[in-house]
């Protein structure tokens, strides 16, 4: 037990500040690609293997935040800051928007891949010299279409909550502070 109650440190450092600036700058990032992604169905299909692995570092880049957060929100326990109470509470809702947002990206990119199927037998000719004409569903490319506003929605959200809870802790840290 003697061990949780020691602060992860890096350098010296809490290591909270240092997770925190991975997930300000990753998620954010992750983003910009996820809407990208959603809009261009050739960056989709060129860039979203990389666009996934850095949404995926940055969702878990999260959770070492939080923890690293909530160690060093017990070892502060003894200022009398409430604004520290109020981050730590908004801090804990972003790993679901991030899990969301982890999940629509990979959505997309799976619908995206059978909606490319679908495109491309759609653009075969038929094999009688063109005169019998098949129809081929789209239900796929609809469902990419509804995904791809469903990740902007969601890169939205996730971008959105990283700025609120960034506020906080800032406001946590600085005011105060100075003159």
């Amino acid at each position: 037990m003697a061990q949780a109650e020691q602060l992860v440190t890096v350098f010296g450092l809490p290591a909270h500040p240092l997770l925190v600036h991975a997930v300000v700058v990753l998620l954010p990032l992750a983003s910009v690609c996820a809407i990208g992604l959603a809009v261009r169905a050739t960056w989709r299909r060129k860039y979203g293997w990389p666009a996934l692995i850095l949404t995926a570092l940055a969702v878990g880049a999260v959770p070492l935040a939080q923890q690293a957060g909530e160690q060093l929100r017990d070892r502060l326990a003894s200022v009398p800051n409430p604004l520290i109470k109020q981050h730590a509470d908004i801090g804990t809702e972003l790993l679901p928007y991030a899990i969301g947002f982890l999940v629509a990206v990979v959505v997309l990119l799976v619908a995206g891949r059978l909606a490319d199927r679908e495109r491309a037998a759609d653009a075969e000719p038929a094999g009688d010299g063109g005169q019998t004409t098949t129809t081929i569903p789209r239900t796929w490319r609809r469902i990419a279409l509804l995904v791809s506003v469903l990740v902007v929605a969601a890169a939205v959200a996730t971008t959105v909550q990283v700025v609120r809870i960034g506020d906080s802790g800032s406001r946590a840290v600085w005011t105060g502070v100075g003159g």
